[in-house]
């Protein structure tokens, strides 16, 4: 290290490589390679020189690189890979887990390894030979289909502008690719048959069998070789001819694939024309999806020049199974006290629905379906309704009320429409008459009694009387109230109104003379 010190100083004062090998007897090639070191560091002379020997001697005689491994061939990059093929595609299975991300860990175990592109590819071809499905031929009438779309329709409450969700029913016969599209209340069993009902009435008949996957208003155990249908479901299937029920495989929509694919294309030619309409009723909604689903049937098959509407009607529906004459209705039963505001309440909807008045304080028999409520006492019906699946709301008859809740409840329903609308009926004048008290009124609910009793004058009197006076009293009174009415009528001065419409009983010639005369 002294040399090495030595020949620095000496380099720094500038002296050749020859006067120092002659000076410290050292060969010129000893010193080329200490000079070219010191330079390689990119360190003055003077700073090299404050060093310690063993910094200085890394300096001057630096490690030698370790040697690079030899290239990784073709055929050991492969074999490395393919150890790991079946990890990548389990892997990518999992949430979350993108190709980058594997390939990132593999680079790290395989510096040498594929590059990205590559890497893609390759697990590309691996996914398309393992993914490989088998075309199933299926018969004219031989199967239906059926599934739950993902997605929800929903409409729009007209008083509090809430959306209500409702569950999408698809059905499709595979061989034609006729299909059957509803949306449903809720997605319970009793629905689901009236959906199912509906479907066949809509196909016109009954396939053999019909294939759904494990959902649980129809499967009550899941099984590959042999699942345990519910109840009803049976029922429903023997009613219609014995229609033969088969459940698909757990996590396995590739035994449905003509339903699963059906509802690829509802949400193409069903949710999409409808995504910008709004629907206030579900039969609203049910009738817009029927309309659209008709033209999808029509639309010609892809390089084809049939659509499916014509492969049904010629060579399935033919040959599907006639239906029973009644449709199998489900049907449930319960008891419930009739309350004091007349109403009793079924507890499975949470709503309420009236019966007749005089049945306060009694405990009455509820028999209902999917759309009707009917209500008994002792085996006689004493009323009926529409089945309402509104939560909490109330169904009521008006001829269910005591005569003085029909008088409020009617009155509850005044508003200005209503009695423009009824005056209209008497005459034009009655008409421009209630307009004008409405109108005059700062409150408009003020008017509304006094619009009733001149309504109420037709009924004493003569809607023809009514027009008059009211016609008089557009013309010669400046105050629009119902006791103005009442007057002319109780005076009959409704009649000047007719003498003066009267036309002349003599007819004008020269021996009659005017006032001219007289002058």
């Amino acid at each position: 290290m002294q040399i090495i010190r030595t020949v620095l100083q000496l380099l720094q004062r500038k002296l050749s490589e020859r006067s120092i090998a002659k000076e410290l007897n050292v060969s010129r090639t000893t010193i080329r390679k200490y000079d070219d070191a010191s330079k390689a560091s990119g360190l003055p002379y003077q700073e090299l020189l404050g060093m310690d020997d063993a910094s200085l001697s890394e300096i001057i005689y630096p490690a030698a690189k370790p040697e690079a491994p030899p290239p990784v061939s073709d055929e050991q990059r492969l074999e490395a890979f393919e150890a790991k093929r079946e990890y990548f595609l389990k892997e990518l299975s999992r949430t979350g887990v993108t190709k980058q991300i594997l390939w990132k860990e593999y680079l790290v175990e395989h510096p040498d390894g594929y590059k990205y592109t590559q890497f893609c590819e390759r697990i590309r071809r691996y996914q398309q030979t393992k993914d490989v499905s088998l075309r199933i031929e299926y018969k004219p009438a031989d199967v239906v289909m059926i599934d739950f779309a993902g997605d929800k329709l929903y409409t729009t409450d007209p008083q509090t502008g809430e959306l209500i969700a409702y569950p999408v029913l698809v059905c499709v016969l595979p061989f034609s690719g006729y299909s059957y599209v509803e949306a449903l209340p809720d997605a319970s069993l009793p629905q689901l048959v009236k959906a199912l009902n509906n479907c066949l009435a809509f196909f016109g008949g009954a396939p053999s069998s019909l294939i759904t996957d494990n959902m649980r208003q129809m499967v009550t155990k899941a099984c590959r070789y042999e699942p345990i249908f519910t109840d009803l479901i049976q029922a429903w299937a023997h009613h219609h001819n014995n229609i033969h029920l088969k459940a698909t495989r757990v996590r396995s929509p590739r035994d449905k694939p003509h339903v699963e694919n059906e509802v690829k294309v509802t949400y193409s030619r069903v949710y999409a024309p409808m995504r910008d309409q709004v629907y206030h009723t579900l039969p609203e909604l049910n009738k817009a999806i029927l309309r659209l689903l008709k033209r999808h049937h029509k639309q010609p098959f892809q390089k084809k020049e049939h659509n499916r509407i014509d492969l049904f009607t010629a060579s399935e529906q033919p040959l599907l199974q006639s239906l029973p004459a009644d449709r199998y209705v489900m049907k449930h039963s319960t008891k419930a006290k009739v309350q004091r505001d007349y109403h009793v309440f079924l507890g499975e909807d949470r709503h309420l629905y009236s019966v007749p008045f005089i049945h306060i304080g009694k405990t009455l028999k509820i028999i209902y379906d999917t759309d009707l409520v009917e209500i008994y006492l002792d085996y006689k019906r004493v009323a009926q309704h529409r089945r309402s699946y509104k939560k909490y709301g109330q169904t009521t008859t008006k001829e269910h009320m005591p005569e003085a809740h029909q008088a409020y409840h009617e009155q509850m329903g005044w508003n200005r429409d209503y009695f423009l609308k009824v005056s209209a009926k008497i005459g034009p004048c009655t008409r421009q008459y209630i307009e004008r008290m409405i109108d005059s009124k700062p409150i408009k609910e003020q008017a509304y009694k006094g619009c009733v009793g001149l309504l109420r004058l037709a009924d004493s009197h003569s809607k023809e009387r009514v027009e008059a006076a009211c016609k008089l009293a557009l013309e010669q009174s400046n105050s629009i109230v119902y006791r103005t009415i009442a007057n002319i009528l109780l005076n009959n001065r409704d009649s000047a109104v007719d003498d003066a419409n009267q036309t002349d009983l003599f007819p004008a010639h020269e021996n009659l003379r005017g006032s001219e005369a007289y002058k």
